[in-house]
């Protein structure tokens, strides 16, 4: 299983619109993150988990042209506004694009979205399966996956985990907290990648340092931060953090 993380940025994106501060201004390229994303990738399996404002850029960037499903994690817009881009993952296939999600996000990409839903669709245009999971294991080609429920605000809101032979793989990108349950679905992983927004406190997203104990009571091979705002400067952050863990960045590939 490789994982590429296509962005790794908050709502914003680095840098902000108008900011002046040092990571803003950096010219150090991964202080430069685009909202967040992930491509999954196995010898036949391709998924896209979250599709923000940015997919096409990063589609480009990375010669994204085909996928067989899509997750999506929460209904917020940096992790759908790039609904329409999906097309391009349509032009080639026979049948309509899988996006699994939960209720709450499904019945909303379908209230935002109506015509790539209608029966027949479009040709040229987001073709769609809107799948709701509810919650319950599914499996996509040969990746197995596990929908992870968590705290996020008050929008319904879920990672994943997804397991291709013996590599496991964890990411939750928006967390504030999570139940019993959900931890135990996280736990001694090969890799994980968790929210870690900044370093002060925030309501709906972990801080640096609660996204460090998380990670250390939940004991990943590898602990990858992303969800990272303007204010944490790479270099800064990866000292910081212990040494199972590192920041991700735009480009950061990972093979299990």
């Amino acid at each position: 299983m490789k994982v590429l993380f296509l962005g790794s940025g908050t709502s914003v994106g680095v840098p902000v619109i108008g900011c002046k501060c040092g990571v803003c201004r950096s010219t150090d390229p991964r202080n430069k993150r685009l909202r967040s994303a992930v491509l999954v990738t196995t010898d036949s399996t391709t998924l896209l988990i979250d599709f923000g404002p940015d997919l096409r850029a990063q589609a480009l960037r990375y010669g994204v042209s085909a996928v067989d499903a899509v997750l999506c994690t929460h209904e917020h817009l940096d992790h759908i506004a790039g609904f329409d881009d999906l097309r391009a993952f349509c032009w080639e296939r026979s049948g309509r694009l899988p996006i699994h999600a939960g209720d709450q996000c499904t019945a909303r990409l379908a209230t935002m979205y109506p015509w790539a839903f209608a029966p027949g669709g479009y040709r040229g245009y987001v073709r769609a399966d809107g799948i709701r999971h509810s919650g319950a294991p599914f499996q996509v080609g040969d990746v197995a996956v596990q929908p992870v429920p968590v705290e996020h605000g008050s929008v319904e809101t879920y990672g994943y985990v997804l397991r291709a032979g013996s590599a496991r793989f964890g990411y939750v990108p928006d967390v504030k907290q999570m139940p019993a349950s959900s931890l135990e679905l996280l736990r001694g992983l090969d890799a994980l990648a968790m929210d870690g927004l900044c370093f002060p406190q925030h309501p709906t997203h972990l801080s640096i340092d609660e996204n460090i104990a998380l990670m250390r009571e939940l004991a990943p091979a590898r602990g990858i931060v992303t969800h990272t705002g303007h204010r944490v400067d790479y270099h800064q952050l990866a000292a910081y953090l212990p040494r199972f863990m590192q920041p991700a960045y735009d480009g950061l590939q990972l093979t299990l």
